[in-house]
């Protein structure tokens, strides 16, 4: 996970955190967190790369819309990098 830009690695936790999202209910959710508006252009190449790193599979939900599912080794890049920030940040 250490290659991810930042942006990436929060669209890997909110497609972690949601069950099969569409790219605008992923786009949606990182609006809110970021309080600004990201534009396509930004949105779906990025998710591009997280499907091309098998960290998230793309599916097609209908013949408009795609959705996005963590794959094991997503999670399982997630799962290091919250046991790595635990050493560093303690709650």
């Amino acid at each position: 996970m250490h290659d991810l830009t930042g942006f990436q690695r929060d669209l890997l936790y909110v497609i972690a955190g949601a069950d099969q999202p569409s790219g605008q209910t992923v786009k949606d959710e990182v609006e809110k967190y970021y309080s600004s508006e990201i534009n396509h252009g930004r949105l779906y190449p990025n998710l591009d790369t997280l499907v091309n790193k098998e960290l998230v599979e793309k599916g097609q939900l209908d013949r408009r819309t795609n959705y996005y599912a963590i794959t094991e080794d997503g999670r399982q890049q997630i799962d290091k990098r919250r046991e790595w920030e635990g050493q560093y940040v303690e709650f």
